[in-house]
């Protein structure tokens, strides 16, 4: 174990060159030439580059309108705690067809609120006023019950629990 190891070393002067890289010339039997090829491939290229990304469903997810409606229930506050309802959890889902038919599934902070019996229909009131929604139905839900990890950061940090 405590053998010395001898490093040997071999000083160079100089080094061959690699071989250089042979491009073939097409053969006469192809039907299309190198250039032919790299120019189809810069067409294909040039189109792939030059389309645009399909614009998002109006209602669809990520559409104008359901952003209106997440907009419009933000303005909706819980009458006990001091935060909006969708920062605070109570919506689950927003649904918006293309004919503007909107749903949003939601809850309650408990089946006793004292809000239970105004709050959905408020919500179905303020959905139903934004422009594009021309019917609006709101499912209330129990089921996943709510609780204090659906709520958004904002809604933490305001309740003073971050």
């Amino acid at each position: 174990m405590n053998e010395e190891r001898k490093i040997e070393f071999e000083e160079v002067t100089e080094v061959a060159a690699p071989p250089k890289a042979r491009v073939m010339a097409p053969s006469p039997f192809e039907a299309e030439s190198l250039t032919d090829k790299v120019e189809r491939k810069r067409d294909y290229l040039d189109g792939f580059l030059a389309q645009k990304p399909a614009e998002p469903d109006a209602g669809g997810p990520g559409g104008n309108v359901q952003e209106a409606i997440i907009e419009e229930l933000k303005t909706i506050f819980d009458p006990e705690i001091p935060v909006n309802i969708y920062d605070l959890g109570l919506i689950y889902n927003v649904e918006v067809t293309d004919d503007g038919h909107a749903v949003v599934t939601m809850t309650l902070t408990t089946p006793h609120c004292p809000v239970a019996e105004s709050m959905p229909g408020e919500v179905e009131l303020r959905v139903g006023s934004v422009p594009g929604v021309g019917f609006a139905e709101v499912n209330l839900v129990w089921d996943p019950p709510w609780d204090a990890s659906k709520m958004s950061d904002e809604a933490r940090l305001e309740l003073g629990m971050l």
